[in-house]
């Protein structure tokens, strides 16, 4: 994890710790290292989603580039993904997006992509990092014809709806279904999107006022979405996160659909057709077991890598594999898209469903899920600091390690985007992997705390 780039991108809470000043440099520096020197004004897109800072954190990006000579394109209030797919379509050099993904709205981040739609590698990264931080570089300082221009593009959400439905292979006439749009992203394109592919929709969450991203809806909270879909008796419903590229599930019979169950559903409905690349899914270490015995049990090959949708994309790139992501709702199909799309997700699994005439609730009894609980510990920024080093932690997690082993597991990380050690247990008993999580964050909150 980077000085200022976590697992997404910089982030803080906007205006104190995510200041204007930052952006600014961030995207003097990200202007130095994404374009090559013989490019006399490079073309950056800038989407955001509905936080009330996006506006302002928009502003000091584009004093940062055009400073450095840098042309500026704005999308406007659209999905992270739209960024990814539009920065190649636009023949763009880099795109950046404003958001905090699934955090609170006093939270803002500022995600980096290639000319190519893909989130930057660490050693990018860490040169940006470098100027900001190190001086390790001045600033590219032109003037007058040097400096750069700023273009509003007022297509950009219709672009991209009209690219995702292209990919959808089958219609959605006759589904109706609950689309919770967390009052984010996706509140300017799912209603779109999801009529267009043929669905009748009913909308939640989609009226954002600048603070109300995230509150109590969207995937991190699903509650309100379950009981609406087994009320209405509705075929299914789709939850995203503020910037819309996650995407969890509701069945008819309002009971929760995982990121782990979605990729498991997609990933057999592709082997089936031969189009699953090396017969391969990847996954993260958080992952649930039961995802690991479905492969098994379907001639599958499950791969693992470290938390975080971008370290599942080079993992998927470099292998040449074609589906992956996390438990939380981030789903890369690599055929269609270069980052986690929720939106697509959903369509291509209603596409599915549709096609098949099968309902959610049987399809997603494919795999069973072992028991897992997941405690969120806050700690202080000295305590992220020497988390790794932390000598009763270790031994805390060794001698539970040993009580678990060959019934279970345990992972304790930090989190690459708030203030967080996350403690994950999973198992064949609840009750003890309950009692142990919760003995374990005891022990975080007592020693990093």
């Amino acid at each position: 994890m980077g000085r200022l780039f976590g697992t997404d991108g910089a982030r803080g809470v906007a205006n104190t710790e995510l200041t204007i000043e930052l952006a600014m440099n961030i995207g003097k520096a990200a202007a130095m290292v994404l374009t090559s020197s013989d490019v006399k004004h490079p073309t950056f897109l800038i989407g955001k989603d509905t936080r009330l800072s996006g506006d302002m954190l928009e502003g000091a990006l584009i004093a940062g580039l055009c400073s450095v000579g840098a042309n500026v394109k704005l999308l406007g209030v659209v999905p992270t993904p739209a960024v990814a797919y539009l920065v190649k379509k636009y023949n763009a050099d880099a795109g950046i997006m404003i958001s905090a993904s699934h955090n609170p709205y006093e939270f803002n981040g500022i995600k980096l992509f290639s000319g190519e739609g893909y989130k930057l590698p660490d050693a990018l990264e860490e040169e940006i990092e470098a100027i900001i931080l190190d001086n390790a570089k001045p600033y590219t300082i032109p003037e007058h014809e040097g400096l750069g221009t700023v273009e509003t593009i007022d297509c950009a959400a219709d672009d991209y709806i009209d690219y995702v439905a292209s990919t959808v292979p089958y219609a959605l006439d006759g589904m109706e279904v609950a689309l919770d749009c967390s009052n984010g992203s996706s509140s300017r394109t799912a209603e779109k999107l999801f009529t267009k592919l043929g669905a009748k929709v009913h909308m939640l969450f989609d009226s954002p006022d600048g603070v109300n991203i995230n509150t109590n809806c969207g995937s991190t909270h699903m509650e309100t979405l379950m009981q609406y879909v087994k009320d209405n008796k509705l075929d299914a419903g789709l939850a995203f996160d503020g910037d819309a590229d996650r995407c969890l599930a509701v069945d008819n019979n309002g009971e929760l659909v995982d990121g782990d169950y979605i990729i498991a559903i997609l990933a057999a409905d592709l082997k089936s057709q031969g189009k699953l690349k090396k017969d391969a899914v990847v996954g993260t270490v958080m992952t649930n077991m039961g995802f690991n015995r479905f492969c098994d049990e379907n001639g599958m090959n499950f791969v693992a890598t470290a938390v975080g949708d971008r370290y599942v994309l080079e993992e998927m790139l470099k292998e040449g594999y074609n589906i992956g992501g996390e438990q939380s709702g981030h789903v890369i199909f690599l055929d269609y898209a270069t980052t986690g799309d929720g939106q697509l997700t959903g369509a291509h699994l209603l596409s599915m469903l549709n096609r098949r005439q099968a309902r959610l609730s049987s399809i997603a009894t494919l795999m069973e899920r072992f028991p897992q609980v997941l405690v969120n510990v806050r700690i202080s920024n000295e305590g992220k600091a020497v988390f790794k080093t932390d000598e009763g932690i270790k031994e805390a997690i060794e001698r539970i390690s040993k009580i678990l082993e060959g019934r279970g597991r345990i992972l304790v990380r930090a989190s690459g985007t708030e203030p967080l050690v996350r403690v994950m247990l999973e198992g064949e008993d609840y009750d003890e992997i309950d009692k142990l999580a919760n003995e374990m964050a005891a022990i975080v909150k007592e020693r990093l705390g």
